[in-house]
């Protein structure tokens, strides 16, 4: 099954058809119950979707996450 083109969403069924992801794991990913998969479901997945895979595993931008890295926390010796 091709990609059914730009802007036509998937159905889990025909995502897990395109894929060749577990219907399972990919409902897991959609509610929240799962938040992480093997790299080949990630790769077979974006392809399937068309996109790149580099976004699914790039840190997330925060600046909360560069603020707090700046500093170190507290010891408990201090």
């Amino acid at each position: 099954m091709q990609n059914p083109g730009p802007l036509v969403p998937y159905s889990i069924r025909t995502l897990a058809e395109a894929s060749g992801v577990k219907r399972g794991v990919i409902e897991r990913l959609l509610n929240g119950t799962q938040r992480t998969v093997d790299v080949d479901d990630a790769i077979a997945l974006a392809e399937a979707l068309g996109v790149s895979i580099n976004p699914l595993f790039a840190p997330p931008a925060s600046p909360y996450q560069i603020r707090t890295s700046l500093f170190q926390a507290p010891t408990s010796e201090e």
